[in-house]
């Protein structure tokens, strides 16, 4: 079952590494004074993204443990072109742009006009080992959530009813989920309703994404006058927890935080094959709305 996971993820990875080459290859300026090297590799770049995405669905927290214990104890059928674990981190730095079009081409959701937003902290270290911190010193900051300080960084979601993530956005642990900018990114490819939390309370975002055609919806505090929304409204505004199961999946089951990274390149990649791991879920927390609305029409009927 879990090789035909492999297969699952492999196949579209390979399409397309083939057409990103194939377009890399028509649009190269070519020169007659410098000579290109073009050596294949024993591992092809959609086997090398197969090996990082597949990393997530298994009981593994530590990638190393993962690669010599099991890709190239179980997996070496699968993989003939294996090689050592030091290799394949060498090799894993030519993937990064090929990874990040494919994630964000080929892994990200449309939007159905109900759409989720909301922040995750992701903390690189221990509180007590800030200062000591010599991976991510000048890199992450810190901040502040619900439940307390942390050292690291933001990543920004929005999700469609479905649990599909739409968008993402990668931020230093400090940025506000209000900020513009990131909200502006976000959104860019996003219509109809969006409902967040009491943290993006905002009436300059909220009048922009208005101009944008969206509809921000948010919970109000005791001091504030309460919202004319419809019966439909504040129910998908109670439903908005579906996020943050889907942040919980992401932590939890795709190992997104956790406190031994080695390099900023080899978090990076770990937020990468996370997010495109999260994508190959065949079961996602949604609201199951064309359920609902199928009951509907049969009870209406």
């Amino acid at each position: 079952m879990l090789k035909d996971k492999i297969i699952e993820i492999f196949v579209p990875a390979d399409d397309f590494c083939i057409s990103f080459s194939d377009c890399i290859q028509h649009y190269r300026l070519e020169s007659n004074e410098i000579k290109h090297r073009n050596r294949k590799a024993s591992l092809t770049d959609s086997e090398i993204i197969a090996i990082l995405i597949f990393f997530h669905y298994g009981s593994f927290t530590n990638f190393k443990h993962y690669y010599l214990h099991y890709v190239k104890a179980h997996l070496s059928d699968c993989f003939p072109g294996l090689v050592s674990y030091n290799r394949f981190i060498e090799l894993q730095q030519r993937v990064a742009v090929p990874m990040m079009l494919f994630l964000k081409m080929c892994c990200l959701g449309k939007s159905r006009g109900i759409n989720f937003v909301d922040s995750t902290h992701i903390k690189v270290c221990h509180n007590k080992r800030i200062r000591q911190n010599k991976v991510f010193k000048n890199v992450a900051e810190r901040g502040f959530t619900s439940i307390g300080w942390f050292y690291g960084f933001k990543l920004h979601l929005i999700i469609n009813d479905k649990g599909e993530i739409l968008s993402f956005y990668l931020t230093k642990g400090n940025v506000d989920d209000r900020n513009i900018k990131v909200m502006q990114s976000l959104t860019e490819d996003i219509f109809g309703k969006l409902f967040g939390d009491k943290g993006y309370i905002s009436k300059a975002l909220s009048d922009l994404l208005f101009a944008d055609g969206i509809q921000l919806i948010t919970k109000v505090k005791k001091n504030m006058q309460k919202q004319d929304l419809t019966a439909t409204d504040k129910i998908l505004l109670r439903k908005r927890a579906v996020i943050e199961s889907v942040n919980d999946e992401l932590k939890n089951i795709c190992q997104l935080q956790h406190t031994r990274h080695r390099s900023i390149n080899g978090f990076l990649f770990n937020v990468m094959s996370t997010l495109a791991a999260y994508s190959f879920f065949t079961k996602k927390p949604s609201l199951n709305i064309q359920m609902e609305e199928s009951k509907q029409l049969y009870l209406a009927a």
